[in-house]
């Protein structure tokens, strides 16, 4: 990828309304921005993994990626990534690579394939304090829209459990079938989203 396809996500930023009194000490404290999305970069593994270990050892036993996977993700790949950060402080992010065949396999779960026009999203996690305030299914729609910008990605696919099924659906993920991908006794669903139909929904959508 260009280091323009890494730069084509401008950070966000969500301001005060003008006018509004702020003691030193508040002002102090706003010094970064409220809000903002940005890529990933490996100097933000720590952040990232504490997130994921508490997600999803708490629930499964398992993580989906490791420190040392994370930090090969970023390395390789970060325009891949999306964090949401409030405050300069991590609350969500996904992390995905490139694949180049139709389904996932086992060796997915480890390669970035730079010729491929998959985006594979290997993790989606929100910080414990943030979670069922919509910011999963928001950072989710801002990432398909990441990628979008990017011509060589035409669809974006994902393997999750079949309870989370639906809250992928509503962002424009179709089921493909079961994934050919196992995790110890674990089972998945494999769903793909095409790109070029959810620009179209956006572009419809008024957003």
């Amino acid at each position: 990828m260009s280091m323009q396809s890494i730069l084509a996500l401008k950070p966000e930023v969500l301001s005060l309304p003008p006018g509004t009194s702020e003691s030193l000490s508040y002002q102090r404290r706003h010094t970064l921005p409220a809000s903002e999305f940005r890529c990933l970069t490996p100097e933000d593994a720590v952040s990232v993994f504490e997130i994921e270990r508490e997600a999803f050892i708490s629930v499964s036993g398992i993580c989906p990626l490791y420190p040392d996977e994370i930090r090969h993700f970023l390395t390789l790949c970060p325009e891949l990534s999306l964090g949401w950060f409030e405050e300069g402080r991590l609350v969500a992010f996904i992390i995905g690579s490139l694949w180049d065949k139709e389904r996932l396999t086992q060796e997915s779960l480890t390669l970035h394939r730079p010729g491929g026009r998959l985006a594979h999203l290997h993790v989606l996690a929100v910080h414990r304090t943030f979670r069922q305030q919509g910011k999963g299914s928001v950072l989710l729609w801002r990432y398909l829209q990441h990628l979008g910008s990017q011509p060589a990605v035409r669809r974006a696919v994902l393997m999750c459990e079949h309870a989370l099924v639906p809250f992928y659906e509503k962002s424009g993920f179709q089921a493909v079938g079961p994934c050919a991908v196992t995790v110890g006794s674990l089972t998945f669903m494999e769903l793909q989203c095409s790109l070029r139909s959810h620009i179209f929904l956006r572009r419809n959508s008024g957003c």
